[in-house]
């Protein structure tokens, strides 16, 4: 149940220790090669995606501030009911997130 409160893709947030601005883009995601979990993906903002190493992963507990909550429709609401609610504990295996 840890991964229920995600903000939406979307929003925007101030790292601790950050100088700029980060738009969510993913949640529940692995850097290539890595074995850890990250809560969220995200990229610079105003900028977004303009290069794939441009990606910065990190968890909720390194958000100082939430500046703007992405968007939330009929669709977002259930895919945090119905997916991010029934995700329990995971790892990393052949390069896929499972569950442990």
């Amino acid at each position: 149940m840890k991964y229920q409160d995600l903000l939406p893709c979307g929003s925007i947030v101030k790292l601790k220790d950050g100088e700029r601005y980060m738009m969510i883009c993913g949640r529940v995601v692995a850097a290539d090669g890595s074995d850890r979990i990250f809560d969220y993906v995200g990229c610079l903002y105003p900028e977004g995606m303009s290069m794939p190493d441009n990606m910065y992963f990190f968890d909720r507990d390194a958000i100082e501030r939430i500046l703007f909550i992405g968007f939330q429709d009929e669709e977002e609401l259930a895919f945090r009911e119905e997916v991010l609610e029934q995700l329990g504990d995971l790892k990393i295996e052949n390069g896929e997130i499972v569950d442990a």
